[in-house]
């Protein structure tokens, strides 16, 4: 899964690798939560790419209520569950990260890890999008990062990780017209091993008040 993520980057790169016309305005956050503020990079019906920011955790747009909200949805089954399937099919979205959160069961305790890309690139997190309307007609923009099968490098940590995106999916994932899940399948596959890099980091993590680059530093 996929509880916490990182977005230590410079925006003029999220601008460059993520080809949006505008440098986007992104301040760093070192411990993202569910029900907080996220960016998204998603297509425009005019065809380009925006970074706009939306709640984590997905409200369906026929749910009654906007509690709680789905932080993770399974790539395996994602165009199968009803909360999804619109969302994966025509509302797809890139959430620019540089690594994630995933704590371990060590000696009966969790040892929270860094996960992040090995070369420090940006870590593009495969996600879906959706608005909810309430009943005054505001709507709320919300999203869920798609998640796969850990890697060699994940699995002793956990046994699932976020969907990886590479640089050359950006187009399929991201065009409003593809809505066949049978071409998009093979996009969610685990990212190789040797891409990413996992370390322990401080329990700071653990409390979703702690936001400062400590909790990303090793220990």
């Amino acid at each position: 899964m996929c509880g916490r993520f990182v977005i230590e980057l410079s925006p003029d790169l999220v601008a460059k690798v993520f080809g949006l016309p505008e440098v986007p305005n992104l301040s760093p956050r070192y411990n993202v939560a569910p029900t907080q503020p996220a960016p998204v990079i998603r297509e425009t019906p005019g065809g380009q790419r925006g970074l706009v920011m939306v709640r984590w955790g997905l409200i369906p747009s026929w749910s009654k209520d906007s509690d709680g909200g789905l932080i993770n949805a399974r790539s395996e089954s994602v165009n199968d569950k009803p909360s999804f399937r619109q969302s994966f099919r025509q509302r797809r979205c890139i959430l620019p990260a540089s690594g994630f959160y995933e704590w371990a069961r060590v000696e009966g305790k969790k040892v929270p890890y860094y996960v992040r890309m090995a070369d420090g690139s940006p870590m593009p997190l495969a996600g879906i999008w959706d608005e909810w309307r309430d009943p005054n007609g505001t709507l709320l923009a919300t999203c869920a990062i798609l998640t796969t099968a850990a890697n060699e490098k994940v699995a002793p940590i956990h046994e699932r990780m976020p969907v990886i995106l590479a640089p050359e999916s950006f187009d399929q994932w991201l065009n409003r017209h593809v809505h066949d899940a049978e071409a998009l399948r093979p996009l969610c596959a685990a990212c190789p091993a040797d891409r990413i890099e996992a370390f322990p980091v401080s329990p700071l993590v653990n409390n979703p008040a702690n936001d400062a680059p400590e909790c990303i530093l090793p220990v």
